[in-house]
C-alpha cells in the first residue's frame, strides 16, 4: 500500500500545508461524531453539477493521469495500474471511451464507487467525481453493483488483481457472505474515502438508496457495521496520497468547487465512524528513516528488506527513483523542500514525508 501507517499528523500536517485548502473551508466543521458529519454536509453541499459527459473532459486533465507509477500520462485506472510493475494495458487517448468491450483494454469508461443504479441515475450524483472514477469498461462491468469487501475466495481477477468474489467472513470483513468486489490494496484507501464522501454528501437523500447491501438505512452511519468496518479498515491501513491530493484539487477548482474532507482531513473518519483494531503494519512499526531532514543521505533501517524507493514531489510528480543500496539512498540534485519518500519490496509499499535541506 501507498502509505501504511497509523499515526496521521505526518499525513495531517502535509496535507493542511499543502493540498491548496481554502482558508476557512473548513471553519465550521468544530464537532465530533454525526454532528461533524452534518456540518462537513453543509460545507460541501450544493455543489456545481457538471453534465455526465463533462466527465470525459476532467479524465483528460493531468491530475487523472498517470504521474505516480510509470509517470506516462496514461490514465489512472484503479481497476488496470499495477504499482510495481508494467500496465498489461494503458488509455493514452481520448478515444478509447466505451463503447462495447469484450476484454480488458477494449475501452475505458465512467465507474460509480456507489452504483448509479440505486439513485435511478439522477444528477448530480451521476457525475460527482469524487466518486465516478474512470476505469477499465471490462472489469467495470465484473465488478458490476457488487458492495466492496475482502474476498476469500475468487471467481474472477483482473490484470492488476483486483477481485471478485465471495466475502472473507473474517476479522474486519465478518458478517456478510455474499459476493464483493476487492480493489488492489493501493487503491482500497482511495475507494474507501470516496465512499465516506458519498455518506456525508448525500445524507439527507441516501436514506432513500436502502436496496443495497452495503447500506443500513440510515444517514448517519450510513454503511452496514460489516461495510463500515471494512471502509474503516482500508481508510486505516491505506492512508491519503499525493495521488487523491491533486485529484481533490482538481475537481474542487476547476470542475465542480467542492471538497472529498476526508482527503484534505483523514482524521474526520475516525472523528465520525470509529476505528476498528488490528490494522497495524509490521513494515511500518519496524521502520526508520533518518537523518530528516536531510541534505545528502537518507539511511534505512527495517526488520523487512526493501528493495526499491521513489521520489514525489508535492504535486505528485516523480522526481527520483532506484534500487536501495546498503540501506542508503544518495539523494541527487533535489531541491530543497518537502517530499513524498515511497519504499516497496515484492509484499508491502509505504510512503513517508521527508525534507530535503540545503
Amino acid at each position: 500500500m501507498k502509505i501504511l501507517f497509523k499515526l496521521f499528523f505526518i499525513i495531517i500536517f502535509t496535507i493542511k500545508g499543502f493540498s491548496q485548502i481554502p482558508a476557512g473551508y473548513y471553519d465550521s466543521a468544530t464537532g465530533t461524531g454525526y454532528t461533524l458529519k452534518t456540518q462537513l454536509f453543509s460545507i460541501i453541499d450544493n455543489h456545481n453539477s457538471q453534465s455526465y459527459s463533462d466527465l470525459w473532459s476532467l479524465y483528460t486533465t493531468s491530475a487523472f493521469r498517470d504521474h505516480w507509477y510509470e509517470n506516462d500520462n496514461s490514465l489512472l485506472d484503479l481497476y488496470s495500474e499495477k504499482p510495481t510493475g508494467t500496465d498489461s494495458y494503458e488509455y493514452t487517448s481520448t478515444d478509447d471511451q466505451c463503447g462495447s468491450y469484450g476484454a480488458e483494454g477494449d475501452c475505458y469508461n465512467r465507474e460509480h464507487l456507489f452504483p448509479q443504479g440505486f439513485f435511478n441515475e439522477a444528477l448530480p450524483m451521476k457525475s460527482d467525481a469524487h466518486f465516478v472514477v474512470p476505469s477499465d469498461g471490462k472489469v467495470n462491468g465484473i465488478r458490476s453493483n457488487y458492495p466492496f469487501g475482502k474476498v476469500g475466495s475468487a471467481s474472477s481477477t483482473s490484470t492488476n488483481g483486483s477481485k471478485l468474489g465471495s466475502n472473507l467472513d473474517s476479522d474486519y470483513s465478518s458478517g456478510y457472505t455474499g459476493t464483493v468486489f476487492e480493489p488492489i490494496d493501493e487503491f482500497k484507501g482511495d475507494v474507501a474515502r470516496a465512499m465516506f464522501y458519498v455518506a456525508t454528501r448525500y445524507q439527507d437523500v441516501i436514506t432513500s438508496w436502502d436496496s443495497w447491501p452495503m447500506v443500513d438505512g440510515t444517514n448517519t452511519q450510513v454503511y452496514a457495521n460489516t461495510f463500515k468496518n471494512i471502509l474503516l479498515a482500508w481508510h486505516q491501513l491505506d492512508p491519503v496520497s499525493s495521488y487523491e491530493i491533486g485529484k481533490n484539487n482538481e475537481i474542487y477548482y476547476n470542475f465542480q468547487g467542492n471538497r472529498n474532507p476526508y482527503i484534505d482531513h483523514p482524521e474526520y473518519v475516525a472523528s465520525i465512524w470509529g476505528t476498528v483494531a488490528g490494522t497495524e503494519d509490521e513494515m511500518y512499526l519496524s521502520l526508520k528513516i533518518y537523518p530528516n531532514p536531510s541534505n545528502d543521505i537518507i539511511y534505512i533501517e527495517s526488520d523487512e528488506l526493501i528493495n526499491d524507493y521513489t521520489i514525489f514531489d508535492i504535486t505528485g510528480k516523480k522526481v527520483q527513483d532506484g534500487t536501495i543500496m546498503n540501506n542508503q539512498i544518495q539523494v541527487d540534485v533535489i531541491e530543497s523542500g518537502m517530499y513524498f519518500l515511497n519504499l516497496s519490496n515484492d509484499n508491502h509499499s509505504i510512503t513517508k514525508k521527508i525534507v530535503i535541506s540545503d
